[in-house]
């Protein structure tokens, strides 16, 4: 049975946060870490494929996403705190963490802050940070939101403005997930609406800044899977996170976009089972 709870921290800040329930018999504590934008709320197949492994689920709403307070000026890295936070008001010490999309980056912060209590990490679909080594930009369908992010908050949230989606992002096999198994995402990004743009506003601003760690201090194993033909986060950047990951491997699905990747999650949370202790 799932179950919220505002965890609030010393500076008063709340998190919106879901733990999918206790099990002493659990194999393995995942933090999952949505996409940009969601609720925060674990989405059903992650929740069915968890419960099919052993595996607890806890998820939370990233600053101003979901019922979770501001955080002004927050970078990447500042997910490990509250992380910490979820984890400590669940009773859980020790977890791996997996993140989708905008949930990638802050999965990988969790690991490079929190060595001690994160035994492993999966990054589907996730951005690379921004850096001039590659075309960071380069095959990303409508980079409009990132680019006016390099430009600080301000220009982003007037770009947010007028924002408007669209379809050429995504795959025929991304309409299909949406569709189908993956629906449940389609509605919670909806739900997300409600909440308003500043958690994506701060998000893509976090991403074209400087995160607050680097890949390099990561120790735990780390599985990056992209799909071949995503239009939204490029496969170069998978690959450019590969050469810097000191203990990383990556999945590249030939015919997959950016949400039809999401089919992985079980067998990605079989890989956790697999290579963390």
């Amino acid at each position: 049975m799932l179950t919220e709870l505002d965890v609030r921290l010393d500076d008063g800040r709340v998190l919106h946060a879901y733990d999918s329930g206790a099990d002493a018999a659990a194999r393995l504590v995942l933090v999952w870490h949505h996409g940009s934008p969601q609720t925060g709320a674990p989405l059903e197949p992650v929740l069915a494929a968890a419960a099919a492994r052993g595996i607890r689920v806890l998820s939370y709403g990233r600053p101003s996403y979901g019922g979770s307070s501001p955080n002004p000026g927050r970078d990447v890295a500042s997910a490990a705190a509250d992380v910490a936070a979820v984890a400590d008001a669940f009773g859980v010490d020790r977890f791996a963490t997996m993140g989708a999309s905008g949930g990638g980056p802050h999965a990988l912060a969790c690991a490079a802050v929190l060595p001690e209590r994160v035994t492993g990490v999966v990054t589907i679909a996730g951005i690379a940070p921004c850096t001039d080594a590659f075309e960071w930009f380069d095959g990303m369908r409508s980079p409009g939101g990132l680019h006016a992010a390099l430009q600080g908050r301000d220009a982003r949230a007037r770009f947010e403005e007028t924002a408007e989606f669209d379809p050429e992002q995504f795959l025929p096999a991304d309409f299909a997930a949406l569709e189908g198994e993956w629906a449940s995402l389609g509605a919670d990004v909806g739900r997300s609406e409600a909440f308003g743009p500043g958690g994506l506003i701060d998000d893509d601003v976090a991403f074209a800044s400087p995160w607050g760690f680097e890949l390099g201090q990561i120790t735990a194993p780390v599985l990056l899977v992209q799909g071949e033909g995503d239009r939204v986060v490029p496969r170069r950047h998978a690959a450019w996170m590969l050469s810097r990951l000191p203990n990383a491997r990556l999945w590249m699905r030939l015919d997959d976009g950016h949400v039809s990747v999401l089919s992985t999650v079980p067998d990605a949370m079989d890989w956790l089972l697999a290579n963390v202790p």
